[in-house]
């Protein structure tokens, strides 16, 4: 039975916090070059800021189910607001080190620490089955809406600051403030949750059950885990900053025509994930993932293969065009084929190894890039590659393991 109270507030849990994070995003590396530090230490800092978060998503979503997950969301946003009230107080690096690492901030205005994963938990109690997947597309898009209208804010908010005489460290603190009185707005919101999001843990589990708050399905998350890290790794061998910078290497696109391309991308993706709900209730979750990804993975290979820009450009805006399809599926299916007690524990371990995949491909594709001639198209070729290899091996793994709506 749907629990409309429910879903509505979060919904507008995640347009909060997207919002602020696309807020702090677009200024948070001003501020720490204001506040006086270099860029060895800002860069330290952005890296510690990841690995805080990936350790506290790690050990908030697997305890979730157990402790409560209220209880874990509203300790969350406390900590975003630690984050912000650290950053709009002082300027002294150890302490925004302590800060950026204990508490919750997204350099890049994405999705980091634990709620998306709890939050995903929390949707599957409060919908029926058959409306979960259509319910996760809406609530990537309106996290998607919420970052773009994070940025434009952020940076209308300091630049207006600072033309009415503040200066520039001023108009940021402004910015990192009005961060932590969203965080406080957050945990506000989860306070309005009802119980029923909340699942009954099982009774007496032994230390070997709730290692990583996972017990009937470990086996079928760690296998989701790893196969999703390669996903993962391949789409961080293309993430945009690097295809912005081979398109004008490659074609010398214009940083404004560079914009417009990943503008109509990143519609183009977030329109996309609409229709999977309706594919997938006609060929099941696994097939849509994978019958959706595997031609925007051909088509990812034969962008570099064109040979002018608006060929180009027309391969990669067809590509992202189906692109995130596979998405809410995924999602969806990561917490349908989990017990109850599991799923905000799935969530976050399947969520922990895309993070970790990601996170190691740049090293690997920057030298790449930076090569003369046809090496620095290599990129695409082995995402491509291995994201096909993803799809076959997705496939042939847990075709036959259906959700429950599906059986």
């Amino acid at each position: 039975m749907s629990r409309p109270a429910d879903v509505v507030t979060l919904f507008a849990t995640r347009a909060v916090r997207l919002f602020a994070y696309g807020l702090l995003s677009v200024v948070l590396v001003l501020h720490l070059e204001a506040a006086g530090l270099d860029q060895p230490r800002i860069g330290a800092l952005l890296t510690l800021t990841l690995l805080g978060d990936t350790a506290l998503s790690l050990w908030i979503t697997t305890r979730a189910d157990r402790i409560g997950r209220r209880r874990m969301l509203v300790a969350g946003a406390l900590l975003m607001v630690l984050a912000g009230a650290a950053f709009s107080a002082t300027t002294a690096f150890p302490l925004l080190l302590l800060a950026a690492t204990v508490g919750v901030m997204s350099p890049s205005g994405n999705e980091v620490g634990p709620f998306l994963a709890i939050e995903q938990a929390a949707l599957t109690e409060a919908v029926p089955a058959g409306r979960r997947t259509a319910t996760f597309a809406w609530y990537q898009l309106a996290g998607a809406v919420a970052t773009a209208l994070g940025a434009l804010a952020g940076g209308a908010l300091a630049g207006g600051l600072q033309r009415r005489g503040l200066a520039p460290l001023a108009s940021y603190r402004a910015v990192t403030a009005l961060y932590g009185a969203l965080g406080l707005a957050l945990a506000a919101l989860f306070l309005r949750l009802t119980s029923r999001v909340e699942t009954a843990p099982r009774p007496a589990a032994s230390p070997r059950a709730a290692l990583l708050g996972l017990h009937r399905s470990r086996r079928v998350v760690l296998e989701l885990s790893a196969l999703f890290s390669l996903d993962a790794f391949a789409g961080g061998l293309v993430v945009q900053s690097f295809v912005a910078w081979w398109f004008h290497r490659r074609f010398g696109a214009s940083p404004a025509t560079i914009g417009a391309i990943f503008f109509g991308a990143n519609v183009l993706a977030g329109i996309s994930a609409l229709s999977a709900s309706a594919i997938a209730r006609r060929i099941g979750l696994v097939n849509t993932m994978v019958a959706t990804h595997l031609p925007s993975n051909l088509l990812l290979a034969l962008v570099p293969l064109m040979p002018t820009l608006p060929l180009a450009i027309g391969v990669l805006l067809l590509r992202f065009s189906i692109s995130q399809m596979d998405v809410p599926t995924r999602q969806s299916y990561t917490v349908a084929v989990v017990d109850p007690d599991e799923r905000s524990a799935a969530a976050g371990v399947t969520g922990i190894a895309r993070t970790v995949g990601s996170a190691l491909a740049p090293a690997v594709a920057g030298p790449l890039y930076a090569g003369a001639g046809a090496l620095a198209s290599v990129p695409f070729l082995v995402a491509g590659g291995l994201k096909v290899l993803y799809d076959l091996l997705l496939w042939r793994r847990f075709r036959a393991l259906r959700p429950p709506e599906e059986r």
